[in-house]
């Protein structure tokens, strides 16, 4: 079985057994990029009451993130931890996005993915995982997000060695799949949905793992 036929099998066994994730959870593409930003480093549950904070302050858009104090910034996004750290990062994302694209994120995806990733990348506290979900949930670009889980489950099922760096794993996808905007964003959701459920970090739960019966066909 060729590497594109076995990630497309576990793909489907995946969405057999889980369903469709409708993932990212944002009313705008701005929220999400926002979401995207504020989740480093913790889990959406404390992302969401920041961003509902947010919303009742009426502060989720360009314009009123770019006039607001830092402090103010940093007490509506306390839930989501690191507050200070993030409320720079969101500042840096602010004049990325005003530089850019006019605080447009309409016009900052008619960029293309080849023009924005790189300086997408070179904004301060913006690393590839945060980037690639930026690119690919808020501005329906195609780019393969990467994490934990997914290391982990390319790793146990020998695509890809244990120590393989963020842009090898993202290529292993992005050159054996078809540039779908649609199949990057569900097959990303489906492996952190099934990550969290049967792939744990010291022990995997493999016999009853939908993709169980995929391990060792590795091409």
């Amino acid at each position: 079985m060729s590497r594109r036929d076995l990630l497309l099998e576990m793909y489907r066994a995946m969405l057999e057994e889980l369903g469709p994730s409708n993932w990212w959870p944002g009313d705008t593409a701005f929220e999400v990029a926002v979401g995207a930003i504020l989740t480093q480093n913790t889990n959406w549950q404390n992302v969401e009451k920041a961003i509902a904070n947010m919303k009742s302050a009426r502060v989720l858009d360009f314009e009123s993130l770019s006039g607001i104090e830092n402090t103010r910034l940093e007490e509506l996004i306390r839930p989501a931890g690191y507050y200070r750290i993030k409320a720079a990062r969101l500042l840096n994302f602010l004049d990325f996005l005003g530089r850019e694209a006019e605080g447009s994120m309409t016009r900052l995806a008619g960029l293309g993915l080849e023009r924005v990733r790189p300086k997408l990348l070179a904004v301060k506290g913006v690393g590839p995982e945060t980037a690639d979900s930026i690119l690919l949930y808020a501005l329906g670009l195609p780019t393969f997000v990467v994490d934990a889980y997914t290391a982990r489950m390319m790793s146990r099922h020998g695509l890809a060695p244990e120590d393989a760096a963020y842009d090898e794993l993202r290529d292993l996808f992005m050159d054996a799949l078809p540039g779908d905007v649609d199949l990057y964003n569900e097959y990303h959701a489906l492996i952190v949905r099934l990550g969290k459920r049967w792939c744990a970090k010291r022990q995997g739960l493999c016999a009853t793992c939908p993709l169980g019966r995929f391990l060792g066909i590795a091409p």
